[in-house]
């Protein structure tokens, strides 16, 4: 009688896109009524990217609904591993009393549905969702997030000569120095994302290839995190005195190479901050950021 074998599932730390387990924040994940799916997610008390004295910082929030993302578009829709995804836009918000660091970890209920889902004929998918967040009970942020999957032969034709993360890698230009750390609300000079110029309120992204949690694997561009950290710690550079960042309006409008400088500037604008970066004189990212004081 023949042996029936199945292949195993890939581990979840496959499933959201890292390579190391430690770096995996989503857990577990289930199907609820409505097309609805709930993922979990751990927030750790301490994490060397993520965590700021005794706050974590808002990209702990996006990295969440990344990972959320990237599980259910491979378990729920059905996209192959070897697809690339990619965001097109993000609206997210998170209250600022959610980012206090407690006593252990902390879990956060992501309820994540997709009101919309294009597929086309050569196999890229377009999808938007809708994330609402709850803790102890409480809804604590939520997102719409519009992003697309391609498959490889497209993606590879979209990125050109840049398709290759190895050697987008190796043409990284030299780190730039960083701007000082409580400027940006940060005690780590290494996760600087920002380096000074000779302009006001205008810097140069600072991309190091070799930082353990924005880069876990390499890449062929830069990540739309790194993109997003560098709006929140432009925004805090602002303001005279610490803020926490609680909403971010994105549009990311191209891939971000490594070989080229980019430019971020911040306008502050009527209790909001924009902030633009550009690349070679493109525009290639732009964001809305709200800030609010962190709670007494």
């Amino acid at each position: 009688m023949p042996v029936i074998t199945t292949s195993a599932a890939p581990p979840i730390q496959t499933l959201v896109r890292k390579d190391k387990s430690d770096e995996a924040l989503v857990t577990d994940w289930r199907e609820l009524p409505d097309l609805v799916q709930e993922v979990t997610a751990i927030w750790p008390q301490r994490h060397v990217f993520y965590t700021e004295r005794d706050h974590y910082t808002p990209l702990l929030f996006t990295e969440s609904l990344r990972q959320a993302l990237a599980l259910l578009s491979h378990r729920v829709h059905s996209i192959p591993l070897g697809h690339r995804l990619g965001w097109e836009e993000i609206s997210s918000w998170i209250l600022p009393s959610a980012l206090d660091v407690q006593a252990g970890a902390k879990k956060v209920t992501l309820l994540v549905s997709h009101p919309s889902i294009t597929r086309r004929r050569m196999g890229s998918v377009y999808l938007v969702s809708r994330i609402d967040a709850i803790s102890d009970g409480h809804r604590i942020g939520g997102a719409e997030v519009r992003y697309s999957a391609h498959p490889p032969a497209i993606y590879d034709r979209l990125r050109g000569p840049y398709a290759s993360a190895k050697e987008a890698f190796s043409k990284a230009i030299r780190l730039t120095a960083p701007v000082a750390p409580a400027l940006v609300g940060r005690s780590d000079t290494r996760n600087v994302v920002l380096s000074p110029t000779d302009q006001p309120l205008s810097w140069q992204l600072r991309v190091d290839t070799t930082h353990s949690v924005l880069f876990d694997h390499p890449h062929d561009h830069v990540p739309g995190m790194v993109l997003l950290e560098a709006a929140a710690q432009a925004a805090q550079a602002t303001h005279p005195t610490p803020v926490a960042t609680t909403r971010f309006d994105t549009k990311f409008l191209r891939y971000v190479e490594f070989d080229q400088p980019c430019i971020v500037t911040a306008t502050p604008n009527e209790g909001v901050v924009q902030v633009a970066i550009t690349q070679s004189g493109t525009p290639v990212f732009t964001t809305e950021v709200t800030t609010e004081p962190w709670p007494v």
